[in-house]
């Protein structure tokens, strides 16, 4: 199944606007507007579990990774970001898990969810990356900050840490946040971090915050004009019927397109919920 035809056979494909509304894009739109317009592409997904008990969790890794590069082969990432909960509990299981995603073609990045029980320290020594990380693409900048710790617990991002990322990437256009848990009290499985909300209400370029850690969530929340966008899961024992990834486009005129595939069986509407604000 190509690309076209899959985003025409009920793929809700949801828009974003400079100004923080949003809209569920009718059909055929994305071909008549968005086709040739995109300047930055990236994949979000989250929830691999690896290692959990009952689960195919080696092939959902390998279901994913290659079907994000068959997908970067029609039209590349600039990255993947895998949004927490890598494995399930047990740090052995990073080893096999790192060496799966290490065949993404792209780069990508990693945040901590609850099952990854790692240390700050081991975090870094295992991704080559700390647990807390910011970057930027052109005028973009991405944070990513860890939603728990080595014990596993829920926890509020570092405050004091995104605060001053926030103000050293001010005069950028976007700025996108990926934290595993969500921290504005939106799910059942969320935390309220209203010191968090506060501080992102107070800056009016980030886009958009996404999280993992609800495998039956794929749709958008706001908070503060702020859009929550979550993916889902690739992996584990529940959630959404479908396992798959969200894809993200900035356009040239910085409306933002977001979707999510599921490369391996076509979703009916029926299938898939209508993402609801």
């Amino acid at each position: 199944m190509d690309r076209r035809r899959f985003l025409s056979l009920g793929a809700p494909v949801a828009v974003l606007l400079a100004n923080g509304q949003w809209a569920k894009a009718a059909e055929g739109w994305y071909e008549k507007e968005a086709a040739g317009k995109v300047r930055l592409r990236f994949a979000v997904a989250s929830d691999g579990h690896y290692g959990q008990p009952k689960t195919e969790y080696a092939e959902f890794f390998t279901t994913l990774v290659s079907k994000v590069n068959a997908e970067h082969a029609r039209n590349p990432f600039a990255f993947t970001m895998i949004n927490g909960d890598i494995i399930h509990d047990d740090p052995r299981f990073f080893v096999p898990a790192k060496q799966a995603l290490d065949q993404l073609a792209m780069k990508y990045y990693v945040s901590q969810g609850n099952h990854d029980h790692c240390s700050a320290a081991d975090w870094l020594k295992i991704w080559n990356m700390p647990v807390n990380l910011d970057f930027s693409i052109r005028r973009n900048s991405f944070l990513i900050a860890t939603t728990s710790n080595e014990k596993g617990e829920y926890l509020c991002p570092d405050v004091k840490w995104m605060e001053e990322k926030l103000k050293e990437h001010r005069r950028q256009q976007n700025i996108f946040i990926f934290l595993h848990i969500n921290p504005a009290g939106q799910t059942a499985n969320a935390v309220t971090c209203n010191p968090l909300s506060e501080l992102l209400a107070r800056h009016k370029n980030i886009r958009a915050v996404f999280n993992g850690h609800d495998h039956d969530q794929d749709g958008i929340k706001m908070n503060n004009g702020i859009p929550f966008i979550f993916d889902a899961h690739f992996g584990g024992s529940w959630g959404t019927q479908y396992r798959g990834f969200r894809v993200v486009e900035l356009l040239s005129d910085q409306r933002l397109v977001t979707y999510i595939l599921n490369p391996d069986q076509r979703i009916n509407e029926s299938e898939v919920k209508a993402i609801t604000a």
